[in-house]
């Protein structure tokens, strides 16, 4: 059976896509499902820095320069996500061939319930090949109008190309008074708002270790969001733990979480 393949896409670099892909992918697994996530951005590939998969002999890039075997660059991540990790080194970059994606993710698409791919920010060669390997499309974007114009374009781009959009998630939102609000923003994109993930200090964090978020804090406002966005995909209902009390968190320091 045919996995759903969609691809993450932004107007612009920094809105935090590739972090989100991560996440969702990562939560996804946690719920069960057959997940591959993919390294599509050719020249600046980081997916593998967020996943703490950095040091790893075969890349996406050695797959599309025809020097390796596309199984020989499946690696399994957290919770047992399936990841297909991009090259960081410029001469990997120079000898990768994109336009082999599409043949690629006929094959990948065979293998898990769910193919997020992370697509290269812009509307550059490399980042419209992402587009069109993509069955399905999700923005993600910040609510600023520059963020949400570019946006805009991707999602027409993506549509010429027969991609469906699904939605936009809005993510690193502060609600402060000069963001664009959740109506505003679907009105212009005139696509659903899947789900808004605050901005939050621990993101930074769960990066510099390299560990998603929604394994290193799984109660932390932005994890609890991408858990949210990732039930909605699921099709699953998924209720969010309540909140540890300050007692129970320094009874739980203290004992290990143990009852006497």
């Amino acid at each position: 059976m045919e996995g759903r393949s969609i691809v993450f896409a932004s107007g612009k670099g920094g809105t935090g896509k590739t972090t989100t892909v991560a996440n969702i992918g990562v939560a996804l697994a946690q719920f069960g499902k057959e997940v591959i996530v993919i390294d599509a951005d050719i020249t600046m590939a980081n997916l593998s820095l967020i996943l703490g998969m950095e040091d790893i002999p075969v890349t996406l890039h050695d797959v599309l320069a025809g020097e390796a075997e596309l199984k020989d660059a499946i690696y399994e991540g957290p919770a047992g996500v399936k990841v297909i990790p991009g090259g960081l080194s410029l001469e990997k970059v120079k000898k990768a061939r994109p336009e082999r994606l599409r043949e690629l993710i006929r094959e990948i698409s065979q293998m898990g319930d769910f193919i997020l791919i992370d697509a290269p920010a812009g509307l550059e060669l490399t980042s419209v090949t992402a587009l069109l390997i993509g069955k399905e499309l999700i923005i993600v974007t910040n609510p600023e109008i520059a963020a949400i114009t570019d946006s805009l374009k991707t999602k027409l781009v993506a549509e010429k190309l027969g991609t469906l959009p699904l939605g936009a998630i809005l993510n690193r939102v502060t609600n402060e008074k000069t963001e664009l609000s959740r109506e505003e923003i679907e009105a212009l994109l005139e696509v659903p708002v899947l789900g808004i993930v605050p901005e939050d200090p621990e993101v930074k964090r769960a990066s510099a270790y390299g560990v998603p978020l929604v394994v290193k804090n799984p109660t932390s406002p932005a994890a609890i969001a991408y858990k949210q966005i990732a039930a909605k995909l699921a099709g699953i209902k998924w209720k969010p733990p309540e909140p540890e009390s300050p007692v129970k968190r320094i009874f739980k320091a203290l004992f290990g979480g143990r009852r006497r």
